[in-house]
């Protein structure tokens, strides 16, 4: 069943980020025979001149059950244990992260993604929030409220390899501050052993 969404997330502006989801889906339901070609060019002109969310869900709405959700983002929320979201997981264009006295880390090391663009709305709170991300990968963070616990960037080089997504951060580093840096040595190693499996 899929859940309607409410009129007040219809109405929001679409970003690049739920834009680009909605294509990628296309373009699956295109690979996949769902969709033939005229109905997979009209819909993607339709994709990309969107405004609100309420526009992009009828695009998607009849290729299966909860195909777009404009209105639900992965939401963590680091609690007193800590939350994490590690290995293969498939990113959503939209992820908010609570720190909490636990924390919360998201590794995107060996995530599935397929977006140009994936927003990340974070309180750091008093634990922070750790974010990994591949060599190449760009952060940008302009929109950080640096808070008491601040940002702290170790990613390697400021340039974006091609193909690769751009995280936009928003939010508040709170207490505990916010770390984004690269894979370390050992974290590097294992993606390569589970890449050669």
């Amino acid at each position: 069943m899929t859940a309607e969404p409410s009129p007040s997330a219809g109405r929001m502006r679409a970003s690049d980020a739920d834009r680009e989801a909605v294509v990628e889906l296309l373009r699956e339901a295109a690979a996949d025979g769902r969709l033939d070609l005229d109905e997979l060019d009209t819909r993607l002109g339709h994709a990309l001149a969107a405004k609100t969310r309420g526009e992009l869900v009828p695009l998607t709405d009849d290729l299966g059950p909860a195909v777009f959700d404009p209105g639900e983002p992965l939401t963590l929320k680091g609690g007193i244990h800590g939350a994490e979201r590690t290995g293969v997981w498939k990113v959503p264009p939209r992820i908010v992260a609570y720190g909490g006295l636990g924390g919360v880390r998201l590794d995107f090391t060996r995530a599935e993604c397929r977006l140009r663009e994936i927003e990340v709305d974070v309180d750091g709170q008093m634990a922070g929030v750790r974010i990994v991300v591949p060599v190449g990968w760009k952060a940008e963070t302009d929109a950080l409220d640096l808070g008491f616990g601040g940002l702290k960037d170790k990613t390697e080089g400021d340039h974006r390899l091609p193909g690769t997504p751009v995280i936009r951060l928003t939010g508040t580093c709170g207490a505990g501050g916010v770390v984004i840096r690269n894979p370390n040595l050992r974290e590097r190693r294992r993606q390569r052993k589970g890449l050669a499996r």
